[in-house]
């Protein structure tokens, strides 16, 4: 043989072959051909799919982390909200839709008094920033959106009714930080939530809490 070059094929995802063209084919058995290649020195798709089980896994942590932190009464609805997304997209949209609507009706009834109701969701919200990941899941969103629809005055009212524990601080740290909140409210919080939000962020902030802190949010001084 010369040498030369005859074709190129891309492993994709365990699934399918893509080659120049229209030339993809799907795999009977990916997983087979992963450890040919594997037995052969290739072994980088072996590599990508042992990352991959293990970014799913501590995804799956993370959802149940966030399952198990549902406040009493809420948390089979959790759960359904949580399901991850399925290969049909449009089936699994329509569940995860109906999954937050069940949700949001069951939370006034479950909390009908406003105050203890915003508490118990923005210790709830707070989970999410204490995560290793970063950054919001779309049932991190689902709590965010429920507290977003409260009165603000009475999410104010709801922190200052007595102190917040430390989990609920966390939940308004995400909650004053998102653009839904800041575009309508601004980032100036009221005394004395405004001082006692910067002290959790300086002594017991995540990165993420204190960048914001460190850029004008919550009220703070803006710093370089």
């Amino acid at each position: 043989m010369s040498g030369e070059l005859l074709a190129c094929w891309t492993l994709h995802h365990q699934t399918g072959l893509s080659g120049i063209g229209d030339c993809d084919a799907d795999l009977r058995d990916g997983p087979a051909l992963t450890a040919w290649l594997a037995e052969r020195g290739l072994t980088r798709s072996r590599e990508v799919q042992s990352a991959l089980a293990d970014q799913e896994a501590e995804e799956e942590r993370r959802r149940l982390r966030w399952v198990q932190a549902a406040p009493a009464g809420l948390r089979d609805a959790a759960e359904a909200v949580s399901l991850p997304p399925r290969r049909d997209q449009q089936t699994w949209s329509g569940r995860l839709r109906d999954a937050k609507d069940r949700l949001a009706a069951l939370v006034p009834h479950r909390y009908p008094d406003g105050i203890e109701r915003i508490r118990v969701l923005l210790a709830w919200a707070g989970t999410a920033s204490r995560e290793p990941t970063g950054g919001l899941k779309w049932y991190d969103s689902a709590i965010q959106q429920q507290l977003l629809g409260e009165d603000p005055d009475l999410i104010l009212a709801a922190l200052a009714a007595r102190p917040p524990d430390p989990a609920q601080l966390d939940g308004a740290a995400e909650l004053f930080s998102s653009l839904e909140w800041t575009g309508a409210h601004g980032m100036q919080l009221p005394e004395p939530l405004r001082s006692t939000l910067i002290r959790h962020i300086q002594a017991d902030g995540t990165d993420a809490m204190r960048f914001r802190l460190r850029h004008g949010y919550y009220g703070a001084e803006r710093s370089v």
